[in-house]
């Protein structure tokens, strides 16, 4: 079951997601696709685990045109899968690990994350001077 929404300046949908090229491809693994638009045009994958969890940050754009067509270079792709999926391709340092999500899911997530941002506005929501302030300051001080 997927459930989700937008609060505030985020979208965030809750999605039950399958990795269909491992020994129980057919159990279904909670997750969620993250949007917020201080970042706005990324997307965030995210998986639950003990400590940590596991993030990847990548194109809004690039999920859209994926739900299509193949699309994408790198770390991530992104391209229609059976059964109307869409799926997503990790690449790291231990090889490539593909999962199908729903494809309505995606597509309310990018219904939700287009209506918080629409596409073409991104800039109007990048906080520039922010950004470039944190990268050019000295690194704190160690003890202090």
């Amino acid at each position: 079951m997927e459930r989700g929404g937008v609060v505030g300046g985020w979208a965030v949908r809750a999605v039950r997601v399958r990795f269909p090229q491992s020994p129980a491809s057919d159990l279904d693994v909670g997750a969620e696709l993250r949007y917020a638009c201080e970042d706005p045009f990324a997307v965030c994958l995210a998986f639950p685990a003990v400590g940590a969890p596991v993030e990847w940050y990548f194109c809004r754009n690039l999920l859209d045109a994926g739900r299509h067509r193949t699309t994408g270079l790198g770390d991530v792709t992104v391209f229609p899968g059976e059964d109307g999926t869409v799926v997503v391709a990790l690449r790291g340092a231990r090889g490539c690990t593909p999962v199908a999500v729903p494809a309505d899911a995606v597509e309310a997530f990018l219904a939700d994350a287009y209506a918080l941002v629409p596409p073409g506005t991104e800039h109007l929501h990048l906080d520039v001077d922010t950004a470039l302030t944190r990268l050019l300051a000295p690194p704190p001080c160690e003890g202090a």
